[in-house]
């Protein structure tokens, strides 16, 4: 029983720290990052077409910019990194920036005609013929034991 003790106090010691830790992350950080991380950040996607948001060799730079941006306010206000309010950040950020794209990076279309048509035309043709093959087959043996 007597080492169960300082199990629990190591677990409330270890609690407290990350609450003083993570308290200073707050309003303050999430206020910090919305004025310099994601005012450039706005400001690198306004140069950009918006057609190309979803061009990933062309949003990777800010991309990668704002990411970094975000740690380095972390370690100067003293915050973990990455954390809550950095997670929410993104999917805002993702929600207005990114969220007609796919996870490639790229925009969904269909293949052109000349390239989808042979994928749909050979299975139904081989289908027609394994079916024709069978009858065909099952007509001629019977008179083969």
């Amino acid at each position: 029983m007597r080492s169960a003790v300082p199990g629990h106090a190591l677990l409330w010691v270890i609690l407290a720290c990350q609450c003083v830790s993570t308290r200073g992350c707050g309003a303050h950080y999430e206020f910090a990052i919305e004025e310099f991380c994601l005012a450039k950040f706005r400001l690198d996607m306004q140069e950009l077409d918006q057609n190309n948001w979803c061009n990933w060799e062309d949003t990777v730079e800010p991309y990668g910019e704002l990411t970094n941006c975000t740690y380095l306010v972390a370690l100067k206000m003293d915050c973990f990194w990455p954390n809550r309010l950095v997670d929410e950040f993104f999917i805002r950020v993702h929600r207005h920036y990114f969220h007609d794209c796919s996870l490639s990076g790229r925009l969904l279309r269909d293949p052109p005609n000349r390239i989808l048509g042979p994928f749909i035309v050979v299975p139904i043709l081989v289908t027609l013929l394994m079916t024709a093959l069978v009858v065909w087959r099952s007509k001629r043996s019977e008179g083969i034991v």
